[in-house]
């Protein structure tokens, strides 16, 4: 049996009763639809050849939901086979000639897209240029006068503002739903999008909304919607808007260069949490330099491993996925003000920010190898020296570093680590043999976590270890 929320509608205005409190008229939404709708077009791309093949069963899984669920969830794809596909989803035309944002999700592969406006005129359009990274592609169709949106400052979307999207959800063009902004600068981890921190809202958005507008109660565009997490393909109360900032970074760059370039500061980082004793922090807030790129504007600025970044640019790095979006939007060449915290003490460091290549989004993790002998049996784990020469193959000075030899404990297994793995700090000290890392856990206590900064291929990271307190 279903069960319904029942409101009131009192006089044509939805109204909402509180305790104690005198029920409030929810804002008309009517003037934000009636200016806007008819620059929001239906996007169909058209693709040939091959595509994904989709699940079996009782009715075939969309290739959208397909899509969402490998994103969200890291779904491995299906096999490959010959077949057309159309993809449906929104756009806004931002300027009378014809420009038009979409997402890059909805177009691409495409062969043939079309557009199609309120109106019902039907154009066909020319992807001018997209970027995968943050999920936008700027189409152009051939007309003049054409109805536009008003472009708004996401940088001023707060907690708890309304919001509205139009789109054509299923197909179904300008269909309108609203609800308010749940939260905002929402990184979503180290996945498609780690550049992009997403305007989180709780307005229904469903398959064939990806690409249209959301507004906020001036009429403005504030974000474009992108993605919604699901399960089952349909709205489950969680939508995630592209801010419109930095949507118009990407089309000026496009306009400009024809592709979008992101800043890189030349670090790894990740989160302080579990480090916030070791460190002897506060609070949880920054990120934690894992690893720095030499050569890089971090590297010849001086920023150190275990260094924790705690804002860029006078922005606060509250976790560790807030810097790349900074980072990204930041112009090449330019010089940012990166506040740091080094033996427990802060300082402002300028770093020139060097320029993401185009063909990578990121950095890999840390190495292996072979050596003499010890154990740390605290750990659960036993470590060897490395010989000159493997330490010359791996490009490690003279005297840095222990290879992990064998994990035996639960401690160790736990954390991730594995035979192989190069160890090249232990609580912020540097360890160049197996005696010298000895050293460095002999004092360890049942329930002290070890911060040990670990190697494995092309990366480095901390991996805290903790000592078990039934040892």
């Amino acid at each position: 049996m279903a069960f319904w929320h029942v409101r009131a509608l009192l006089g044509g205005a939805l109204v909402v009763a509180s305790a104690g409190a005198q029920a409030q008229t929810l804002p008309d939404f009517t003037g934000v639809v009636e200016k806007n709708a008819p620059a929001v077009v239906h996007v169909e791309a058209k693709t040939t050849g091959t595509a994904r093949k989709s699940r079996g069963g009782p009715g075939d899984m969309p290739d959208d939901q397909e899509e969402l669920l490998r994103r969200f969830f890291g779904m491995p794809g299906m096999p490959m086979q010959p077949r057309d596909r159309t993809s449906l989803g929104s756009g806004f035309i931002i300027s009378g000639d014809g420009y038009i944002l979409t997402n890059d999700h909805v177009v691409d592969d495409a062969d043939e897209v079309k557009i199609r406006l309120q109106d019902r005129r039907t154009f066909t359009a020319k992807v001018v240029g997209k970027d995968p990274q943050y999920d936008i592609a700027l189409l152009k169709i051939d007309g003049k006068s054409l109805p536009t949106v008003t472009i708004g400052d996401s940088r001023t979307v707060k907690r708890g503002q309304w919001a509205l999207a139009i789109g054509s959800p299923f197909g179904l063009d300008a269909t309108v739903t609203h609800g308010i902004i749940s939260a905002v600068g929402r990184n979503l981890g180290s996945g498609d999008q780690p550049y992009t921190s997403f305007i989180q809202t709780d307005v229904p958005i469903n398959r064939g909304n990806s690409g249209g507008p959301l507004f906020n109660l001036q009429g403005q565009v504030i974000g474009i919607n992108s993605q919604i997490y699901s399960t089952s393909g349909g709205y489950q109360g969680l939508s995630f808007s592209i801010p419109i900032d930095v949507a118009m970074n990407v089309v000026q760059q496009i306009k400009d260069k024809g592709y979008v370039s992101r800043g890189m500061l030349g670090v790894t980082v990740q989160p302080v949490d579990q480090f916030v004793k070791n460190l002897d922090l506060p609070d949880a807030n920054g990120a934690l330099v894992a690893q720095v790129t030499p050569g890089s504007g971090a590297d010849k600025a001086g920023l150190k491993q275990g260094d924790v970044i705690l804002s860029f640019n006078g922005t606060p790095i509250t976790s560790s996925p807030d810097l790349p979006p900074l980072v990204g939007l930041t112009k090449p060449g330019s010089i940012a003000k990166v506040e740091i915290l080094r033996d427990h003490k802060k300082q402002t460091v300028d770093v020139k920010v060097g320029e993401m290549p185009r063909d990578k989004s990121g950095q890999s993790l840390a190495s292996d190898t072979d050596g003499a002998s010890g154990s740390a049996a605290a750990l659960g784990m036993s470590v060897e020296d490395i010989d000159a020469s493997t330490r010359s193959e791996l490009g490690l000075k003279a005297g840095e570093g222990v290879v992990v030899s064998q994990v035996s404990g639960s401690a160790a297994a736990g954390a991730g680590l594995r035979p192989g793995d190069v160890i090249l700090m232990v609580n912020q000290k540097r360890v160049g043999s197996s005696a010298a890392f000895r050293a460095a856990v002999k004092g360890l206590k049942p329930g002290d976590t070890a911060m040990l900064l670990v190697r494995r291929d092309d990366s480095t990271r901390f991996v805290g270890v903790t000592v078990p307190s039934d040892r």
